[in-house]
């Protein structure tokens, strides 16, 4: 049984820019990139759908936010991982 082949988002960005360029078709894009025209036409289709939130202020402060949530969750992965060594050393787990 085939596996199902999984592109990365830089392949798929560059076949997409493409694809929007209209210098050639779907069909000939595909063919050489080794991807179904359906795909090509996919992946074009949601780089025109979410290009507009790139240039948005909102997304924008929704990636600040992310940014600072990730950094608030390693600060508390830290904290409880000295927490969970001193508990460790306390019961005489560690040596």
């Amino acid at each position: 049984m085939a596996t199902k082949k999984r592109y990365d988002s830089q392949f798929k960005a560059q076949v997409a820019l493409e694809a929007i360029k209209n210098q050639r078709t779907i069909s000939e894009i595909a063919s050489d990139y080794g991807v179904h025209p359906n795909q090509v036409s996919k992946w074009k289709r949601e780089a025109l759908e979410r290009l507009p939130e790139i240039f948005s202020s909102k997304w924008k402060k929704q990636q600040r936010d992310n940014q600072a949530l990730q950094d608030e969750l390693y600060k508390q992965i830290g904290q409880l991982k000295v927490e969970l060594d001193w508990l460790k050393k306390k019961a005489g787990l560690l040596s």
